[in-house]
């Protein structure tokens, strides 16, 4: 099964013009903090509540998503002072990334703060400020160039092109290494090109991913191969439903027939509370394929 390249050519103006809007995003959110000092006023920054009380399941986007209570953080407010400077800082710093055509992970965040004598008490709280921008701009911190440390892998026949800087063009089929390719910012990011795959398995332990890889059930199935390692991270959530969306095809889950494993797999089915503000990172039509626990007793 081959992608037309007209449809190529369409998806890659659609990754360039994502980063380009959440760049003026960004921009937008510093002009407006700095036009309400020159005028004078305490500057605000409103964003969705991320409380649970704020969180359903929407029907149509078969996925959690927020609700329309909002939140204020103030600079009038000497207990929001801290956060809003933070989240200030932490936008400027995104912003920098994507001009640059640098990524970062949450870890090097939360360090990089401290050179800007910027007061994170421990990564936890950088790491809700991140999430806090997401909110604020209505994007994946993915999108503006900050992920988790890398984990997950990927194998099969699938061809992708890179559009990172200094790759950019380049391409590779997924088969090129025998462990799999790790699933981090410059692949997350690629364009599909071409691929003979015809459904995708997502498997929780690395142990089976590794012994489907040695019995090639890429091969016999025509699969490609998500290695989620537990809980799949959010850059891996997204590739999956790229393959599903963009290449149609059937995406099932193998995981533990506990309450973890199924919590793993409803992840990637519904999505998570923590990142009901973000879109893009379900796939509703995805199947569980593991044992059941009824399948244990018969």
């Amino acid at each position: 099964m081959g992608l037309k390249r007209k449809k190529k050519v369409r998806k890659a103006a659609s990754v360039k013009e994502k980063k380009k809007t959440v760049q003026q995003l960004l921009t937008q959110l510093g002009e407006k903090v700095l036009s309400q000092m020159e005028a004078g006023v305490f500057p605000v920054i409103e964003m969705p509540s991320r409380s649970t009380a704020n969180i359903r399941y929407d029907e149509e986007l078969r996925q959690y998503v927020l609700g329309d209570k909002k939140i204020r953080r103030t600079a009038r407010n000497i207990r929001h002072l801290r956060p809003f400077t933070q989240l200030v800082w932490l936008a400027w710093t995104a912003r920098q990334l994507m001009e640059q055509g640098k990524t970062s992970t949450l870890r090097d965040i939360f360090y990089m703060s401290q050179a800007y004598e910027i007061d994170f008490k421990d990564q936890a709280e950088s790491d809700d400020i991140i999430t806090d921008l997401e909110s604020v701009i209505g994007y994946a911190r993915e999108d503006f160039n900050i992920y988790p440390e890398e984990r997950s892998a990927i194998y099969g026949d699938l061809e992708i092109e890179y559009t990172v800087p200094r790759y950019e063009g380049r391409r590779l089929n997924l088969t090129v290494h025998p462990d799999g390719v790790v699933i981090g910012p410059a692949l997350a990011t690629a364009e599909f090109i071409d691929t003979s795959a015809e459904i995708v398995i997502c498997i929780e332990k690395g142990a089976m991913f590794t012994r489907f890889l040695e019995e090639e059930v890429h091969r016999k199935f025509k699969a490609i191969l998500v290695h989620t390692a537990g809980q799949a991270p959010r850059a891996t959530r997204h590739l999956i439903r790229r393959l599903n969306d963009e290449l149609g095809l059937p995406v099932y889950i193998f995981c533990d027939a506990d309450p973890w494993g199924m919590h793993i797999a409803q992840v990637i089915i519904s999505g998570s509370a923590n990142a009901a503000h973000v879109r893009e990172l379900v796939t509703p039509d995805a199947k569980w394929a593991g044992v059941w626990a009824s399948d244990i007793i018969e």
